[in-house]
């Protein structure tokens, strides 16, 4: 497990607070939250409550756009693939919940592709999402990794978004709308 610095971009002056914000309640309404992510497995239990909510929103989403439920896509690839040594199931805590994470798997000996993004809905648009992305390039590099490719789907424009910003080129034609383009593949090399 590996705590984080608290991102200046996280800072509580810069995003509302709310009740259920880690920083209010009993440690002190101004307190710091412990960020803290934790490379795991998808049988972590921590990652089964992380799928659940995954597959709920990507059904909430999408539907039957793909002509099948999301629990087929979430059980598309076994559990070892997001394992190590040739994957990573990796959750951000924030003390001590999971509230945000994604995995990566093999494709080549260069090459992973990075799967199961997540941030729970009641701690989005704070950033996490950004951190889990850099941790997750950070681990690919450690293992030896130059490529990642991902995908998101047409009803994610926040992802869209997310990728472009962090430097991943999109590899469809981005003049199309989402509903023509469907899937949205990236890649990026890492440095």
């Amino acid at each position: 497990m590996t705590q984080l610095d608290y991102p200046r971009w996280l800072s509580n002056s810069t995003r509302q607070r709310t009740a259920s914000d880690p920083t209010v309640g009993s440690t002190g309404g101004g307190t710091r939250p412990r960020i803290e992510t934790r490379h795991t497995t998808p049988l972590d239990p921590r990652a089964q409550l992380v799928l659940r909510d995954l597959e709920r929103e990507y059904d909430a989403r999408y539907g039957n756009l793909f002509g099948e439920p999301a629990s087929v896509e979430i059980a598309r690839y076994p559990t070892d693939a997001f394992s190590a040594p040739g994957g990573t199931f990796l959750l951000l805590e924030v003390d001590g919940a999971p509230v945000s994470a994604g995995a990566f798997m093999t494709i080549d000996a260069a090459t992973v592709e990075f799967k199961r993004m997540w941030t729970h809905a009641d701690h989005r648009g704070r950033g996490l999402a950004k951190l889990v992305l850099a941790e997750l390039e950070a681990e690919a590099g450690r293992r030896g990794f130059t490529r990642v490719v991902l995908s998101t789907g047409p009803r994610q424009p926040e992802a869209v978004r997310l990728y472009l910003a962090t430097g991943y080129t999109p590899l469809f034609d981005r003049t199309q709308r989402a509903e023509q383009i469907v899937i949205h593949h990236f890649e990026k090399e890492l440095s």
